[in-house]
């Protein structure tokens, strides 16, 4: 069986969208959110929860408690419904049951006791590194909208031709030891975060690509650095709006190599997924990440997912 976790670490996950909406508003037309100040693109931790959700049930069959189920009648389940559907009875089978429960805890009511779990896994707001714009299309419909038209309608949607978006999350191991959150729920967690993301295939999220995924592992109790993601810098030679693609920028890590350097007397190893179309540099030169991070003095275990 697998140990539960014992330390603490940090997860950096970078992927990007092109001409589509990575998490659309329902109360402003559902457009993708941004913030108006900074013009970054913002993506709800909630978004990224459902697409590791999502893939940890349809494509690894594991039982998950926060499922959209619906009755006969069209309604949702309640939480009380699906606690009967999955004959929970007690904390612990909850706990046992559902791999989410572990990772990102919950709220639920047991034979009236209402039971609160805290996630050990938990992520920030994603942002676009880079400023974003929007842009409307409008497109029409085969079919017409009703009875004695003979016309199809016009759709409209709200894109992003290009975003690179950034989230940092922690997992800390002191929650973990509430849920009984385990090496492999994390390990399960990390294939979801890289393979959800690129297989989350509906008209608004298709083409959505993982392209780097770091996590660095603490030996020291209670500590991580913190905020890994604001190190990491694009730049690019022409205008952030212009931007369609990973070739169109580099990512500048100078200042996590510098900052992961100064703690490595507190870190264990990072774990790294990198897609090889982003490319890296420190300072002026082009980097190889994970031979940078070796060079560093740091662990790197390279992922295969």
């Amino acid at each position: 069986m697998s140990e539960i976790v014992s330390n603490r670490s940090e997860i950096v996950f970078l992927y990007d969208v092109k001409y589509s909406n990575p998490n659309g508003d329902p109360l402003d037309e559902n457009k993708p959110r941004i913030d108006e100040e900074t013009m970054l693109n913002l993506v709800t931790d909630v978004r990224l929860k459902r697409t590791i959700r999502d893939y940890l049930h349809d494509f690894l069959n594991k039982e998950i408690f926060i499922l959209g189920v619906k009755k006969d009648d069209g309604k949702l389940k309640t939480k009380e419904e699906r606690m009967t559907d999955l004959k929970i009875n007690s904390a612990d089978d909850l706990i046992n049951n559902c791999i989410d429960i572990r990772l990102f805890g919950a709220t639920a009511a047991i034979k009236k006791n209402t039971i609160t779990f805290t996630g050990p896994v938990q992520f920030k707001i994603g942002r676009s590194l880079h400023k974003v714009q929007l842009k409307f299309i409008k497109g029409t419909t085969v079919y017409p909208s009703g009875k004695g038209k003979d016309q199809g309608t016009f759709t409209e949607m709200y894109v992003l031709p290009y975003s690179l978006i950034g989230f940092y999350g922690v997992i800390n191991e002191n929650a973990a030891k509430h849920t009984k959150l385990t090496n492999n729920d994390v390990e399960l967690l990390m294939d979801a975060l890289w393979n959800g993301t690129k297989n989350l295939i509906s008209r608004s999220k298709v083409g959505q690509m993982p392209r780097l995924l770091m996590k660095v592992n603490y030996k020291e109790k209670n500590y991580h650095i913190g905020d890994l993601n604001a190190l990491l810098e694009l730049k690019s030679e022409i205008r952030a709006e212009e931007l369609r693609d990973a070739k169109d920028y580099v990512l500048d890590v100078t200042k996590l190599l510098d900052t992961l350097h100064a703690n490595n007397d507190k870190i264990k190893d990072i774990d790294l997924m990198l897609d090889k179309r982003v490319t890296f540099k420190r300072e002026s030169e082009q980097i190889d990440l994970a031979k940078e991070l070796v060079k560093h003095g740091l662990t790197v275990n390279q992922l295969d997912l």
